[in-house]
């Protein structure tokens, strides 16, 4: 990896991206340290000071967020609404016919989709952004701070308009701020933005379980949290570049005095095929129940059953649902995903045939019973990752931003994959000499 920056580096057109791709980062961390108007910082930073922020219904959107949510500033929604507006037209995609068009059109189609997406993250990041100024301005962000309904001291119609405004426009400049460095910079850059995000709050996390430790001034829990974190960097990267290769055969055809075809290659089905989409499906979901419990008023016994068993990450009811949910959320992302009957239509189409299997339904029926047949150890990798923050908050009495588990780990090691492998592409086209010898 580090080889590949060096030789990027070394080659002018490279560093060019790769100098302006550092320059957007830098903005946007940034921009993540300015508050928005209407807002108290010096009592935020009290509450943040006098209360685990981290353990709030909120950790997953400020972790995306690179901590900017809580210190409610102009990248405070960062880029969770479009990360949510993705999932959202993905999804949609396979229920509504006009988009699924739209998809099968190539460039043209995904353009419009693209688009879309645009239109939905900025309606999603009004949405998100008015519910963070209400729960600012009840003192439901921070319970348990003193000055928590200080944060906002002018609770007017106009300044509440105006920092809703604000954080629209930061969430809109954000996502161009990512579209920037896809087009200009070395690509994937909502990728990038989210892992710069999740990556800033490394140091901080890993230095607070080194305060709260006992053994050798925190030293020893400290070098622990390193060597687990290690290991685990090394699961993630092994199970996310394992997968099935189904092989295919193309079959001759003769064009005039012309053979064309009989070439032989595979598709490839890799065990962790749903990515990270199911842990955030869950932790949202999760959220939900919490979050109604939470405005809701009285003590009736539903709101207390939830507040004792669906709020605290060590909780064994908690624990079972949220890993029974990545477990279903991944075969439900894989099921609209991939389409095994599509992949078989195409395959016939052109000739291909998998050795073995006849073309047509026996194809999309053997592609569905490999699918779910390596879903099922990729699904139960991603809930005993996902639990890695629980078993920190039970050894360490950690946050649940734990730094080396669930969300964040997996975002970090697919985004570095990611970046690297296309790094590595850019250079081969650049250095390629192929029959020139």
């Amino acid at each position: 990896m580090l080889t590949a920056f060096a030789r990027a580096f070394k080659t002018p057109d490279l560093r060019k991206k790769l100098l302006f791709t550092l320059g957007i980062i830098v903005i946007y961390r940034v921009g993540t340290h300015v508050p928005i108007p209407g807002v108290d910082y010096r009592n935020v930073q009290v509450c943040i000071d006098n209360a685990n922020a981290n353990q709030g219904l909120f950790g997953l959107v400020n972790m995306f967020s690179g901590g900017a949510l809580l210190q409610i500033t102009i990248f405070a929604l960062g880029i969770m609404p479009y990360i949510t507006a993705s999932i959202i037209l993905q999804l949609l995609t396979v229920v509504i016919p006009r988009l699924e068009a739209l998809k099968k059109e190539g460039q043209a189609g995904t353009a419009k989709i693209t688009q879309y997406t645009r239109y939905l993250t900025i309606a999603l990041a009004i949405l998100q952004g008015t519910g963070l100024v209400a729960t600012a301005r009840t003192g439901t962000l921070f319970q348990g701070c003193p000055v928590a309904s200080e944060i906002v001291p002018d609770q007017s119609i106009f300044v509440t308009v105006t920092m809703v405004i604000t954080m629209t426009a930061g969430t809109a400049c954000v996502m161009w701020l990512g579209e920037l460095i896809t087009d200009r910079g070395i690509g994937n850059g909502m990728s990038i933005l989210m892992f710069i995000s999740i990556a800033a709050t490394f140091p901080s996390a890993l230095w607070a379980i080194k305060e709260q430790g006992d053994l050798a001034g925190g030293w020893i829990e400290f070098g622990t949290v390193i060597a687990v974190g290690l290991v685990m960097v090394g699961l993630v990267v092994f199970v996310e570049q394992a997968q099935r290769r189904i092989p295919v055969q193309y079959a001759k055809r003769m064009i005039g005095r012309r053979s064309y075809g009989g070439t032989s290659t595979y598709i490839p089905l890799k065990v962790n095929q749903a990515g990270i989409i199911p842990v955030i499906f869950a932790s949202s979901l999760l959220y939900i129940p919490a979050l109604v419990a939470q405005f809701a008023g009285g003590n009736s016994g539903w709101k207390t059953w939830i507040e004792a068993n669906l709020t605290k990450g060590d909780h064994p009811i908690y624990i079972a649902t949220y890993f029974i949910l990545i477990v279903f959320f991944a075969f439900f992302y894989v099921a609209i995903s991939f389409n095994p009957e599509e992949v078989a239509d195409n395959m016939k189409k052109y000739g291909g045939f998998i050795p073995g299997i006849r073309a047509g339904r026996p194809t999309a029926e053997y592609l569905s019973y490999v699918l779910n047949r390596i879903t099922w150890p990729g699904s139960l990798y991603l809930g005993l990752i996902a639990l890695v923050p629980t078993m920190a908050l039970v050894g360490f009495q950690a946050n649940q931003n734990f730094p080396f588990g669930g969300t964040s780990i997996l975002i970090i090691v697919g985004v570095g994959l990611e970046t690297v492998k296309q790094i590595e592409s850019q250079l081969q086209q650049r250095n390629y000499e192929g029959f020139l010898r």
